[in-house]
């Protein structure tokens, strides 16, 4: 059964994809939680700031560690609606959060589950519970639709 606290998280994550949509980004987003509270919040904003390291986890992690005052994010659970890459999970190792939630599976670059799975390897340091696919369906379409869309545009030219 699915937990009834990752679904609304989720869907919050999803509204931060949105965002990034709305800005031609690839609709990907994230919140972190700490004690059942969003303390911050990210989408994609890798064509905006012409920066290959503005993903969404990358800027939740950067607001998170401000609100909190350190870069430690222990008893934090991030949501994305899409599994995290290799940057980014090692981001979410170093940042030392408890958990991520991810939507959709990421066959070419997901490092949670799909590639490898950095984020449960007791080689390193620190493991973060992982929970994959949750809202997955969902978050998928958002990717979906946008692709399209694109290459729609593209094909009018």
């Amino acid at each position: 059964m699915e937990n009834e606290q990752d679904t609304i998280f989720m869907k919050e994550a999803m509204q931060e994809a949105k965002k990034a949509e709305a800005l031609g980004e690839v609709p990907i987003g994230a919140v972190i939680v700490k004690d059942g509270k969003v303390i911050a919040r990210g989408f994609n904003l890798r064509e905006t700031y012409k920066d290959p390291t503005a993903h969404a986890e990358i800027l939740a992690i950067q607001e998170a560690s401000e609100v909190l005052g350190g870069w430690r994010l222990h008893g934090c659970t991030l949501y994305v609606t899409l599994e995290p890459c290799q940057m980014c999970a090692g981001a979410l190792i170093q940042a030392r959060l408890d958990k991520v939630v991810y939507g959709a599976a990421d066959p070419k670059a997901g490092c949670a589950g799909s590639l490898c799975n950095l984020l449960e390897d007791n080689r390193f340091n620190h493991q973060l519970e992982v929970v994959p696919g949750h809202l997955a369906e969902e978050s998928s379409q958002l990717l979906k639709q946008f692709f399209r869309k694109l290459r729609v545009e593209r094909e009018k030219g």
